[in-house]
């Protein structure tokens, strides 16, 4: 089997590289816009002609991870749309021109952000699209697009509203949603975080590993079982800010809690005002989608798969 995987050098784009490369999955085509170890090509998705030469090896599975975040997209319009539409209906025009019975399986990460306000208790399998954000808007673009390209043959897509990833290892990235994990992650490196928003603030969340559990499954499922409806809400994890806080402290201490500074920011507010707190999720778990039990695992498959070999806050409440 031939896999592309577009958005390769993302945290997710490597964690998922390294569980197709560590099963055996085929031969990998690694594609992002920045020079990577291991990477295939680097582009432009955007870019006229790009995406055609990505897809004329014909790869029998696609998954399409590249996209600005959330923030950045909403500072720069014109870029959030270049990228994040332009490149996403560029790659599908390119699978439908390949022709020759050409047609892949495709599995595009979206985004709970196509959801706006206001929301039920727990959005269900039938709530509208109406983003509030340029992103969201985007992905929701983009899900309407995978949609239309299954139905008219062109390739078998899978669309998945991710929940947001928590704990992102590594440097804070610019999305709105980065200080979700930056007061876990950074406390348990002993080092100061910065919280923008009140802990009553709710959001959904699964971990890195269960986001790549996601896909995985996504590129086997049978999509005779989807039906017209290609996109899906994904499980996870409910909790506040405040109940974030109290699973770092029974992983970590208080002193890991300490570390956590309140620094209210307008702007991020207003941000995650918008986007949804909750879902039920039940259509992806009759497919077999699988979340995280608690946040608290969350943090501890952080600590197993990030942290193991470095030095760790200790656990008590000193």
């Amino acid at each position: 089997m031939k896999i592309l995987v577009i958005g390769a050098a993302g945290m997710i784009g490597r964690k998922l590289t390294a569980r197709l490369r560590k099963e055996g999955a085929g031969e990998l085509i690694l594609h992002d816009v920045l020079p990577f170890d291991g990477a295939s090509a680097v582009s432009d998705l955007s870019t006229p002609g790009e995406a055609e030469k990505l897809v004329a090896s014909r790869p029998d599975l696609i998954f399409h991870l590249a996209a600005i975040v959330s923030g950045e997209a909403e500072a720069d319009f014109e870029k959030g749309y270049r990228i994040n539409l332009d490149g996403t209906r560029g790659l599908f025009e390119a699978v439908r021109k390949a022709g020759g019975g050409y047609r892949p399986k495709l599995v595009f990460t979206s985004s709970i952000a196509v959801f706006g306000s206001p929301f039920p208790p727990a959005i269900g399998d039938e709530f509208l699209n109406a983003p509030l954000t340029s992103y969201g808007t985007q992905k929701a673009i983009g899900e309407l697009l995978l949609s239309d390209y299954s139905r008219r043959g062109f390739f078998d897509g899978v669309g998945i509203r991710l929940p947001t990833i928590c704990v992102r290892p590594g440097k804070p990235n610019k999305a709105a949603s980065g200080f979700f994990s930056g007061i876990i992650r950074e406390p348990l490196a002993g080092q100061e975080a910065v919280l923008p928003v009140p802990e009553t603030v709710r959001h959904w969340f699964a971990s890195p590993r269960a986001a790549i559990d996601f896909l995985m499954h996504a590129a086997t499922l049978d999509s005779a079982k989807l039906g017209t409806r290609r996109n899906l809400s994904m499980p996870g994890i409910s909790a506040t800010v405040g109940e974030q806080i109290e699973a770092l402290r029974k992983v970590a201490g208080d002193k890991a809690a300490r570390l956590i500074r309140r620094e209210p920011d307008q702007t991020i507010m207003r941000i995650v005002e918008g986007w949804p707190q909750n879902f039920d999720a039940r259509r992806a778990l009759a497919l077999g989608f699988r979340a995280d039990a608690s946040f608290e695992e969350i943090i501890r498959i952080h600590v197993a798969d990030e942290l193991q070999g470095t030095p760790q806050p200790r656990t008590n409440s000193a």
